[in-house]
């Protein structure tokens, strides 16, 4: 009669299988990487400079008044619209746009300027939480590296990015629904999740163009490059794009456009 195998010979079995195995578990399938784009370092060149042609100095749609003001628009943001984000946002950072005034202001008083926004409850005790963070930890300050900004309550990668990018200047890469939707839908830089998207793009995207390339990307896919029907027509890449949905292959006028509060006052733009 066979005796019990012991523990420690399974453990062995296993791992001289896992060597044999190039150092995989057997029956465990390796992840994925993600897809390389589909252009040539000159294309990307090139669709980034129609961009700049554009869109020389592309700005957010979300008003702020300082690092601290932005990294409170951008938290509230999540699930809501820009313009509503704006419209919330007025009095309230009128009131209070430093961590210590909204500390002081109390998480009630924050919750009743951002009701009209979604989440608002959880959202409140964060704008609270994130202000006291920086007042504990940070002297006051907004720290400039991502490692420290998504310690703060109610901060992710994706807003982490937006700051450092939009207050500070850095070249990151924060990947919302729309540049997500553009990485895989043009084959710029596939990926099944946003980091993978986002390290695609900062392979592929020229540092010339880093500073700005977050903000057109996300106005291309807000207003040409559009989830349910892309508006190929209005695209002034069009002949560049390998997107199996595209529609034509002839690009749009590449004339500058002008800046959305110039093209939307405010009253009216709210409306959307």
């Amino acid at each position: 009669m066979a005796l019990p195998k012991s523990k420690k010979s399974v453990a062995v079995k296993k791992s001289q299988s896992a060597v044999a195995g190039g150092g995989r578990t057997p029956g465990r399938r390796p992840r994925k990487a993600a897809s390389r784009s589909l252009y040539t370092s000159a294309e990307v060149h090139e669709i980034f400079r129609r961009f700049c042609v554009q869109r020389p100095e592309p700005k957010g749609e979300l008003d702020y008044v300082n690092a601290f003001t932005l990294l409170v628009a951008v938290v509230l943001s999540a699930q809501a619209t820009d313009a509503g984000v704006n419209k919330a946002t007025k009095a309230l950072f009128a009131a209070a746009d430093t961590p210590q005034k909204m500390l002081a202001l109390g998480e009630a008083k924050v919750g009743d300027h951002i009701r009209t926004i979604g989440l608002w409850r959880n959202k409140a005790k964060n704008v609270i939480a994130l202000s006291k963070a920086l007042i504990d930890d940070y002297a006051g300050q907004v720290p400039q590296d991502r490692d420290e900004l998504v310690k703060l309550p109610g901060v992710g990668r994706k807003t982490a990015n937006v700051v450092l990018n939009v207050a500070f200047g850095q070249h990151t890469m924060a990947v919302d629904t729309h540049i997500f939707r553009i990485g895989n839908r043009i084959g710029l830089a596939p990926g099944k999740t946003p980091e993978q998207v986002e390290q695609g793009l900062l392979k592929v995207i020229p540092a010339e163009f880093m500073r700005h390339a977050h903000h057109w990307l996300i106005l291309h896919g807000r207003y040409v490059c559009k989830a349910r029907k892309p508006d190929c027509p209005a695209c002034v890449i069009a002949d560049i794009c390998k997107s199996k949905e595209k529609t034509t292959d002839i690009p749009a006028p590449l004339v500058p456009i002008a800046p959305l509060d110039e093209r939307f006052p405010a009253e009216e733009f709210f409306l959307f």
